[in-house]
C-alpha cells in the first residue's frame, strides 16, 4: 500500500517540481529580456532601419569587406589559441589548488584571481612596459614582443587563468579521492586512473571553464588595442572604432549581429556537450580532499606552479606597482586627493567608494538573478524550452560590452524603464556579467546532486523551496560564496559598458584609469597607475576576506 502510494505520489512531485522551475525561469527571463535583449535590439534596430525599412543588404556589404573578414578570422583564431594555452597552464594551477595543502594556499588563491578583475586597459599597459620598447624584456635581452600575436596571448591568459583555476578546481575540490584510489588499487596507472576516474567528472567544469575563456578573448578589447597594434584586431575593437570614432552606427549593427551568432552557436554546442557528459558525481568536504604534497614530484609540480604564478600573475602586477611608486614622497598618490576641475568633478580618490558600492549592489542583483536561474537549469532532462535557456543566460559575455552599454543610453530614456538619471544603471550593466558567472558556477555542482534526493523529499511533502534549502543548499553553499566571490571581482574590473553609463561626478576606478592614461603627461599616467594598484589592493583584500569566510565554514574551505 505505502509502495502503491509512493508510485502515484512520484509523478505528481515532478510535476510540482517542473512547474516550481518554470517560477523560478520568470524572474532570470525578465531580467535578461529587459537589461539585455531591449538595448542589443535598439542598438541593431537604430543600425539597420532607416525612415522604417529595413536594410538587410548592408549584412552582405558588411561581411564582403576584405578587412571585416580578416578581423572574423582573427577573433576566431586567436580566441580558439588562448583558450587551449589557458587551459594549458591554469589546469596544473586548478589540481593544485583543490588537492595540496600547504602554508600560503589561501593567499595564492586570492594573486590568482586579482588580475581577472582589472581593466583590461590597465592589463595591456602592464604587458607593453613589460614586452614593449624600454619594458623589462628589452632592457634584460634586448627583446620585444609587443604588437605580437604572442603579447595578445600571454595576456589573455594572465587575465583568465584564475577562471580554470576558481572554476574546474571548485568541483575537483569536493570529488572523493578515494575513487581515484581505487581505480590505482585495481592496477591502474596515475594516468589512466586520472583518464578515466576523474576527468570524465571534471568534464562540465572544464567545459564551463573552456567556455567563458573562450567568450572573454573572443570579446576581447583593451588587450588587443593596446597589443595588437594597427595589424591585429577582434570585432570588439572594431565595434567600438565604428560606435565611437568612424560613427557607422549599421557597420557596428551588423558586427554585433555576427558576435550575437557566432556565441550563440558556441552556447549550443556546449550546451549538447555538457548535457551528454554529467553524471552523478561523489561530493566531499573540499577540506577532507586537501592534503599535504608528498614526494619529489607532488613537490616539484606544487613549485611549477608557484613560478608560473610568480612570472605570469604577479611580475605584470609588480610592474604597476613600480610605476605608482616612481614620484618621491608617494607623489602619485597624493595628488588621487586633489580634484583638477577638468575630467573629474571630484577627485579621483572618491572612484574606490563609488565602485565598491557599485559592486555590491552588481553582486546583490547577480547573484539573485543567477541563482534562480541555475536552481530552475538543474535537472538534466529539462524541457527544451529550459535547455535553450540555459545557451540564453550566456550571451552577454558574448556580446559587445560597447554595444550593451550604448544601448542601455538609447534604449532605456523612456517609461516604464526610464532610468536614464537612476545610479543602477551601472549595477544592472555590471550584472549582466556578473549574473552568467554565478550560474556557470553553481550549475556542475547542482546537477552533481543526486536528482533522488529531491525526489524523496518532494514525495515526502517537502516543497521545492524546503527541497532547495535541505538538501542542495548544503552542498552548493561553498559554490555560491565562489560565484558571489567572482560577481563581485567582475563588477569591480567591468569597464566596456560602464565607460558609456558612469556620470562624470561617479566615476568607478576602470573608467578613472581610462580617463587618466587618454591624457598625457607623467603625471596622470603615475596617477593611473596608483588607482591601478589601489584598484590591485581593494580586489585582493576582499577576495581574502572571502576564503576567510570559506574557511568559518564547517562543510570545507573551498
Amino acid at each position: 500500500m505505502d509502495l502503491a502510494r509512493t508510485e502515484v505520489a512520484r509523478p505528481r512531485a515532478r510535476r510540482r517540481g517542473n512547474a516550481a522551475r518554470l517560477g523560478l525561469m520568470a524572474v532570470p527571463v525578465a531580467f535578461f529580456a529587459a537589461f539585455f535583449a531591449y538595448p542589443v535590439a535598439a542598438i541593431v534596430r537604430r543600425g539597420l532601419k532607416v525612415d522604417g525599412a529595413w536594410r538587410l543588404g548592408r549584412i552582405a556589404d558588411v561581411l564582403g569587406q576584405s578587412d571585416i573578414r580578416h578581423v572574423l578570422w582573427f577573433t576566431a583564431w586567436q580566441a580558439v589559441a588562448s583558450t587551449a594555452l589557458t587551459l594549458l597552464i591554469a589546469l596544473p594551477g586548478a589540481y593544485v589548488l583543490a588537492r595540496y595543502d600547504f602554508p600560503g594556499r589561501r593567499l595564492l588563491r586570492a594573486l590568482v584571481t586579482v588580475p581577472f578583475v582589472l581593466p583590461t586597459i590597465v592589463v595591456g599597459a602592464a604587458f607593453l612596459a613589460l614586452l614593449g620598447r624600454g619594458g623589462l624584456l628589452d632592457e634584460l635581452w634586448g627583446v620585444r614582443l609587443d604588437t605580437t600575436v604572442w603579447a595578445i596571448l600571454l595576456a589573455h591568459v594572465f587575465f583568465n587563468y584564475a577562471v580554470v583555476v576558481r572554476t574546474v578546481g571548485g568541483l575537483w575540490s569536493q570529488l572523493d579521492p578515494r575513487q581515484e584510489e581505487a581505480a590505482r588499487v585495481l592496477g591502474a596507472s596515475p594516468l589512466t586512473a586520472w583518464r578515466k576516474v576523474t576527468l570524465p567528472a571534471l568534464a562540465p567544469a572544464v567545459a564551463a571553464a573552456a567556455l567563458m575563456v573562450f567568450l572573454f578573448t573572443f570579446t576581447s578589447f583593451g588587450v588587443v588595442q593596446i597589443l595588437g597594434g594597427p595589424a591585429f584586431s577582434t570585432l570588439e575593437v572594431e565595434i567600438y572604432r565604428q560606435t565611437s570614432e568612424v560613427f557607422d552606427l549599421s557597420t557596428a549593427a551588423v558586427l554585433t549581429l555576427v558576435q550575437f551568432v557566432a556565441v550563440g552557436a558556441v552556447l549550443v554546442v556546449h550546451a549538447w556537450t555538457v548535457r551528454r557528459q554529467e553524471s552523478a558525481l561523489r561530493l566531499v568536504g573540499a577540506a577532507g580532499a586537501a592534503r599535504r604534497p608528498r614526494g619529489a614530484r607532488q613537490w616539484a609540480l606544487l613549485a611549477g606552479v608557484l613560478a608560473t604564478v610568480a612570472v605570469l600573475l604577479l611580475l605584470p602586477l609588480g610592474v604597476l606597482v613600480r610605476r605608482s611608486l616612481t614620484a618621491p614622497g608617494f607623489g602619485y598618490y597624493r595628488a588621487l586627493t586633489n580634484a583638477d576641475g577638468g575630467v573629474f568633478l571630484v577627485a579621483p580618490i572618491d572612484a574606490v567608494g563609488v565602485s565598491l558600492s557599485y559592486a555590491a549592489a552588481a553582486t546583490g542583483i547577480a547573484v539573485v538573478v543567477g541563482a534562480l536561474a541555475a536552481a530552475a537549469l538543474t535537472r538534466r532532462d529539462a524541457g527544451r524550452i529550459v535547455r535553450g535557456f540555459d545557451a540564453l543566460l550566456m550571451l552577454p559575455l558574448g556580446v559587445s560590452a560597447v554595444t550593451v552599454g550604448f544601448g542601455f543610453l538609447i534604449a532605456l530614456d523612456e517609461p516604464p524603464l526610464d532610468l536614464r538619471d537612476s545610479w543602477i544603471l551601472v549595477p544592472l550593466a555590471q550584472a549582466l556579467v556578473g549574473a552568467p558567472f554565478v550560474v556557470r558556477t553553481m550549475l556542475p555542482v547542482l546537477r552533481a546532486v543526486d536528482a533522488r534526493l529531491r525526489e524523496a523529499a518532494a514525495v515526502l511533502g517537502a516543497s521545492p523551496w524546503r527541497a532547495w534549502r535541505e538538501v542542495d543548499l548544503p552542498l552548493v553553499r561553498r559554490a555560491l560564496l565562489i560565484a558571489a566571490g567572482f560577481a563581485f571581482a567582475v563588477s569591480l574590473g567591468e569597464f566596456g559598458a560602464t565607460v558609456f553609463l558612469a556620470r562624470a561626478g561617479d566615476p568607478t576606478l576602470p573608467v578613472a584609469v581610462a580617463r587618466l592614461l587618454a591624457r598625457p603627461g607623467d603625471l596622470n599616467y603615475g596617477q593611473a597607475m596608483a588607482l591601478s594598484t589601489i584598484l590591485m589592493l581593494v580586489c585582493a583584500t576582499a577576495l581574502l576576506l572571502l576564503e576567510r569566510l570559506r574557511g568559518t565554514d564547517r562543510t570545507g574551505e573551498f
